[in-house]
């Protein structure tokens, strides 16, 4: 018995399927059981499931398309290109063509793309035998009966409730009876991202979907929302890697679109580097003076550029999981601040022995004015790390504030931030402690 369920896992076929080489890959599908092959078409890379309606005959098509839930069915026409969802849609019953073109019909970040029509819905006066019928009648579409959802006579969402409820109350129990009146439904114009949050505060395995006037549309489920999960942390971590979020997994972007998505902040962030450049030009003459200083600059710059990095990688998450807002800014800096202090006192300290230590044993001569060299790349490291930190930690807030996706401070960004600013801090500070002696 173990062994026939690992064979005909959809997930596994599915993955097998796609090792094989192409031309093999379309023969081996059509040998999969049609009771299975609809799940498993549901499995598949995206470049195989269009290669798959192309190249099998049309009946087959209609059977896998009919047969396929409206969500998944919906993700896939989504990626079609114009001709082929035509194509598909042409292959679909009266039935699931109405549902088809009306989930197509919502805007594409809506949470109702991802929705089924397909759930069990009863009524207030009903018995619980009556509801137990109901599920028999319908049972077989839907993805999930953990829950069923009471409507009026307008079909708008009063209540739902657990399958267990139903299973320990009487045959000749009234819905009324055992309902609350209290539920939680997602509206029809809820983004795909902010629906995510009422699946992580609610902890459930499905929720409604209603229009503005609470009528009731369908029912999205957890799978669905794993998977919108997913893409969206893919696409924070790229845009905070300094790269456009890329539309396509890794293997299926080609290498032109891959060259745009990364060319653009490449240049961006190389003009802002150019800046780098500049801030060293001016002070030129400082440090034809003091070569030494020189040396210390990799050191400054990347130590400012780690620890804002650090700040907008916690500041950006805590805003993704929602621990923090606009409104905890003031709060966030405080604490930035007092993070920033120590931090930079540490390293300030650890520069200020290397300096010491290097002196005393002859590894390198700072000078007779070692003291105030060290001096300077302590302090130094104190204030760039604290403006890193809060540089890092405030920007994210700033972008929200304007409406922006706080992702998009990457790391390369505020790094480059800091690289600049840091350098006229460093210089700044050595020209205090330096001045009248190697300056």
């Amino acid at each position: 018995m173990e062994t026939q369920e690992l064979i005909f896992n959809p997930q596994d076929i599915a993955e097998t399927l796609s090792q094989l080489k192409a031309d093999e890959r379309l023969l081996a599908f059509l040998k999969v059981p049609k009771q299975y092959k609809a799940d498993v078409f549901s499995h598949l890379d995206p470049d195989f499931q269009e290669e798959t309606i192309r190249g099998i005959g049309s009946e087959e098509v209609s059977e896998i398309l009919n047969a396929m839930s409206p969500d998944d069915r919906t993700a896939l026409l989504e990626d079609f290109p114009d001709e082929l969802i035509r194509y598909s849609i042409n292959h679909l019953n009266p039935q699931e063509r109405r549902i088809a073109l009306k989930l197509l019909g919502y805007h594409v970040d809506s949470i109702a793309r991802l929705m089924t029509p397909y759930y069990i819905q009863i009524r207030k006066e009903w018995t619980v035998k009556r509801c137990f019928q109901q599920i028999k009648k319908v049972g077989k579409k839907v993805e999930t009966m953990n829950h069923l959802y009471v409507v009026d006579e307008r079909n708008r969402l009063v209540d739902d409730i657990a399958i267990g409820s139903l299973l320990l109350a009487e045959e000749d129990t009234l819905i009324s009876e055992i309902t609350d009146n209290h539920f939680v439904a997602i509206t029809t114009t809820t983004t795909k991202e902010d629906a995510v949050t009422y699946f992580e505060k609610y902890d459930r395995s499905a929720l409604p979907i209603v229009t503005d006037s609470g009528v009731l549309v369908g029912i999205v489920t957890i799978d669905d929302i794993l998977d919108q999960i997913e893409a969206q942390n893919t696409e924070d971590i790229q845009k905070f890697g300094g790269v456009d979020a890329l539309d396509m997994p890794y293997t299926q972007t080609s290498w032109t679109e891959m060259i745009k998505k990364r060319g653009t902040w490449l240049v961006i962030l190389f003009f802002s580097e150019m800046l780098t450049a500049s801030a060293m030009g001016f002070f030129e003459h400082e440090i034809e003076k003091a070569v030494v200083l020189a040396l210390f600059v990799p050191l400054i710059i990347s130590s400012g550029g780690n620890s804002g990095s650090q700040a907008a990688t916690l500041i950006i998450r805590a805003m993704a999981l929602q621990e923090i807002g606009l409104k905890d800014w003031w709060y966030v800096m405080r604490k930035e601040i007092v993070s920033g202090v120590f931090l930079g006192g540490i390293l300030g300290i650890i520069g200020f022995i290397r300096i010491m230590i290097w002196q005393e044993t002859g590894l390198y001569d700072y000078g007779e004015h070692w003291i105030y060299i060290a001096f300077s790349i302590a302090v130094s490291l104190l204030l760039i790390i604290l403006w890193g930190t809060l540089s890092g930690s405030m920007i994210p807030f700033v972008l929200k504030k304007f409406k922006l996706d706080p992702a998009t401070s990457s790391a390369p960004f505020v790094a480059t931030l800091v690289d600049v600013t840091g350098l006229i801090i460093y210089f700044t500070v050595a020209g205090m402690f330096l001045a009248g002696k190697l300056l």
